[in-house]
């Protein structure tokens, strides 16, 4: 897997990864993938960042998880 578009130094963003020399972590890039499902308006408010950040910053994102199952409760069952 490479991840050469994701950074971390301790001397930027406070030591967070984020992408390439762009003041975005991969924290910040995952929220705007969740507010902005239309990838051209996000693209339209961050011109800058480019698909294979996006798509490095998902692929981090999914490698930093653990494969824990963790069962849910529905709501009708909380009710």
């Amino acid at each position: 897997m490479k991840l050469d578009r994701i950074q971390i130094d301790p001397e930027r963003m406070n030591g967070q990864p984020a992408i390439r020399n762009l003041r975005l972590t991969v924290r910040r890039v995952l929220e705007l993938v969740a507010l902005y499902p239309d990838r051209s308006e996000l693209k339209a408010e961050f011109p800058e960042l480019e698909d294979e950040d996006i798509q490095q910053a998902l692929m981090f994102a999914a490698s930093s998880l653990d494969d824990q199952v963790i069962e849910l409760v529905s709501h009708a069952a909380a009710a």
